[in-house]
């Protein structure tokens, strides 16, 4: 699985301790956001919000693992966007019924409010639950159908109810857009000239102002 990490700047010194949480699982990581609270640019979670979309509509990951403060507004910045669902992760318990029920393909943490000592020991908790189990089992497991049902339910109502990601790449402030694409591109995470979603990618170039 591919795996992007994407902090913000509330929380970009959790960035290390989510990064060794996630190692030696077997699963290609990207991290795609700040690393330190004195990168550049600042990214807020509007701004990982929206990479975090971009990476999972471009097929860049299949997971994106976010957050910030409290995980609430990267969690709705994220679920701004066609086709993400994201799970507000608290706990080990929350990991293990977000794959098996939601089977999302993003997550949000809170890395600040009740964090605490051996912050870092929860994360690793709360992996360990996130990776140990088939996603999309369902819980209980008579529920299994029902549940696919819900998700692909979903997914036509997020399809139906927004533009389409070209479109809204568009129409994006420059301020989201602009230092999302750039941060992006100089880390060498998005190759605007490879094949695949040409229309995402032109829109992109667009952007950028390099058509």
């Amino acid at each position: 699985m591919r795996v992007a990490v994407i902090s913000e700047v509330s929380a970009a010194d959790k960035n290390p301790a989510i990064m060794a949480a996630l190692s030696g699982r077997g699963l290609e990581l990207i991290n795609a956001g700040m690393r330190s609270k004195s990168d550049e640019p600042q990214l807020l979670y509007t701004h990982t919000g929206f990479m975090s979309a971009l990476l999972i509509h471009l097929d860049i990951a299949d997971l994106v693992i976010g957050g910030c403060g409290t995980g609430q507004g990267y969690l709705n910045a994220v679920m701004q966007y066609p086709g993400m669902t994201c799970g507000h992760l608290l706990s080990p318990l929350d990991a293990w019924l977000f794959a098996r029920i939601n089977s999302g393909n993003c997550v949000s943490l809170a890395l600040n409010q009740g964090y605490g000592w051996a912050g870092e020991l929860n994360l690793g908790f709360i992996f360990d639950r996130l990776f140990s189990v088939e996603w999309g089992s369902g819980y209980p497991e008579e529920r299994r159908e029902p549940q696919r049902e819900s998700r692909e339910a979903l997914k036509s109502i997020s399809e139906a109810t927004h533009k389409s990601f070209p479109e809204i790449l568009l129409s994006l402030p420059g301020q989201i857009v602009l230092p999302a694409l750039k941060h992006l591109v100089s880390e060498g995470i998005l190759n605007l000239e490879s094949p695949g979603r040409e229309t995402i990618k032109e829109a992109a170039r667009k952007r950028l102002g390099r058509e």
